[in-house]
């Protein structure tokens, strides 16, 4: 072979690509990383809420569980409430032990009123199931955010990959598919990224949400019993 030849093999060679995650990664375009560190960032964060979340529910059902146990066991309510005031309490016995407040409250103040006690023990309720609802659904909206929008920004980074693709082959003034292959393999490495953060948010804040309005749903079921309760007790008072 003479030397012009060898010369040509060598100028020829195409360049060697790195398919690896982390080589796509670093040989991608400026925009391209940006879409992606965002991605990754957002689906780091989706199971840090995912994993809270399914542990503050965990506890909030074996308080639940504990409280209601305790509460239809026969206890006295006034005993009940001294026991719970001693310690933070959330689902359930945050309920009660707001209610409890307003009874005492209303009792001290001898009201005479049994409409007027009644309202503001409903009132007390729904400020407390509003308040614990919110904290059991803090958060969530993340969720369903990051899985409606990555997608989009992932397919956003494909697209701009994809257009540094073609500047590439006007550039080289060649459709060799090596010249175009890394560029095409980053782009699509944004949309699988856009995927891996959406598709365990999606999935996540449909079962979190689910959870979260059952949880809310016991809440005021115990509320409107717990209601009844102290209705009939101002009946009785009242006679």
């Amino acid at each position: 072979m003479d030397t012009s030849s060898a010369v040509d093999v060598i100028t020829t060679t195409p360049e060697v690509v790195d398919f690896s995650l982390i080589g796509l990664f670093l040989a991608a375009d400026l925009v391209v990383k940006t879409v992606m560190i965002g991605l990754l960032a957002a689906s780091v964060w989706s199971w840090a809420i995912i994993v809270d979340k399914s542990m503050l529910y965990g506890r909030y059902n074996r308080q639940m569980n504990n409280f209601e146990r305790v509460f239809w066991s026969g206890q006295s309510l006034e005993d009940l409430y001294q026991q719970m005031q001693e310690r933070p309490s959330v689902g359930l016995g945050a309920i009660f032990v707001a209610a409890m407040k307003e009874w005492k409250r209303s009792h001290e103040q001898s009201a005479s009123s049994f409409i007027g006690v009644q309202t503001r023990m409903d009132k007390v309720l729904d400020v407390a199931i509003a308040r614990e609802s919110e904290t059991l659904e803090k958060r969530l909206g993340f969720l369903a955010t990051v899985g409606s929008a990555s997608p989009f920004i992932g397919l956003f980074g494909t697209v701009w990959g994809i257009m540094n693709a073609f500047t590439r082959i006007a550039a080289a003034s060649s459709t060799n598919l090596t010249v175009v292959a890394g560029p095409i393999a980053e782009a699509l490495f944004a949309t699988a990224i856009g995927l891996l953060a959406a598709i365990p948010a999606v999935i996540a804040y449909n079962k979190l949400s689910s959870d979260a309005n059952k949880l809310t749903g016991r809440l005021e079921g115990f509320a409107d019993e717990f209601s009844t309760i102290l209705s009939r007790q101002l009946e009785a008072r009242s006679r």
